[in-house]
Formats: structure tokens, sequence, C-alpha cells
């Protein structure tokens, strides 16, 4: 029996970004189906919960991802741009947020089109891996949906046409994040417990193993 989980995530944190290709070869190797759960960053949600004031937590998230992607041998680089926008001296969120709103609901497009851990994988790859600058520019994206399976052009006319939707559809996986008993992403929740962060990827596939997991 395939089973199924959500995955919980940002196209803003870079610790989505390391687990979202991990989770890929894994439902490629493995009877199961991962949901792609696309929620807004925290800094969009509750900006005071991730800049709480303490100069340490901005720091220690790039130096901590930066060491983990070293570890695990995957390219990284904090985005150019960054998808949020912010004024990193004072960490004032700007008002206007024209790339995450954007990426937020191409993603949960790309989910509706049956692909959305296939998108978040291969847009992700664009944003952090330092491979090109100016990822929100040119053919980046297009490229990115492409190699997905899918046409930025139908994912940008689902936005166009259904942003509402889209957006309360966001929203709908925020609280469902909320109701799993967690706030964070990237977080994989089986059977409805929570798995939160990279580097509990291994401890999910063991849990799911006990519940039938099988090779393809």
């Amino acid at each position: 029996m395939t089973l199924k989980a959500d995955l919980f995530f940002s196209f803003r944190s870079p610790y989505s970004y390391l687990a979202i290709g991990r989770y890929r070869a894994m439902i490629a190797d493995y009877d199961l189906e991962i949901a792609l759960r696309t929620v807004w960053p925290i800094a969009i949600r509750d900006p005071a919960l991730l800049f709480s004031g303490n100069p340490n937590v901005p720091r220690y998230i790039l130096m901590d991802s930066m060491r983990s992607a070293q570890m695990l041998g995957i390219p990284f680089r904090w985005p150019r741009p960054d998808p949020i926008v912010q004024n990193l001296a004072t960490r004032e969120i700007a008002a206007d947020q024209p790339y995450i709103y954007r990426l937020g609901r191409l993603g949960q497009a790309a989910e509706r089109a049956g692909k959305g851990v296939e998108f978040a994988d291969e847009v992700s790859r664009v944003i952090f891996s330092g491979e090109v600058d100016g990822w929100d520019e040119g053919d980046h994206l297009a490229d990115a949906a492409e190699r997905a399976g899918l046409k930025m052009t139908d994912l940008e006319a689902v936005v166009a046409a259904d942003t509402k939707a889209l957006d309360d559809e966001i929203a709908a996986n925020q609280a469902a994040l909320e109701a799993a008993g967690h706030w964070g992403v990237p977080t994989l929740v089986f059977d409805g417990e929570p798995f939160f962060g990279q580097d509990r990827i291994e401890m999910a596939k063991w849990r799911m193993e006990q519940k039938g997991l099988v090779k393809r």
C-alpha cells in the first residue's frame, strides 16, 4: 500500500532547500506519495517569532545552513535576491513582497498539478544553489518548472485566475501544520506525527518503514 505524507515547505527556508531534494529522491525510490504544503515564511507569518531581537538568530541560521550544506555536499549560497524583501540592518520586513508571494502561489499551483515536490526542488536549487544570480530574472524559473514537468505559463495562468483560492489553500496549509503540532519548516507529517528539520529525514523514513514503507 502506498504511504502518504505531507511536507510543509517554504521557498525562503534554507533548511527546506536542504531537505526537498532528499524527499524527492525518497518518493522516487519508495512506494510513497508526499504532498507539498506550501506555507509563508515565518518572516511573513510572524516576524517577531524569527527575529526576536537577538542578533545571534539570523547569524546562526546562516552559519548552520552553510555547514549543513557542506556536510551534505549540496551547493549553497544565500539567495540573490532574497525571496523576502527586508532591511537586514533593522530587520524590518517590507510591506511589498513580490518574490515570496509569487513563489508560494506558484508552488501551490504546482501541487495542484501533481508536481509540487518536483517544482519545489527545481526552483529551490535555482534560488539557493548559487549557480545563478538574479534567479527571478530571465528564464531561470521557467526552466526549473520545465525540469519539473510543468510549464510556467500554465502555472502563472492559474495564479492570475485563482489568487485568492491559492492564498486560502496556503492559509489552510499553515493551519494544518499548527494542528499537527509544529510551526516551522521543513516539517514532514506522516500518520499525524511531525518530523521537523532537514536532519529528521532518516527518522521519518525509519517511522515509515515501521508502517510498511517499501522500495518501488
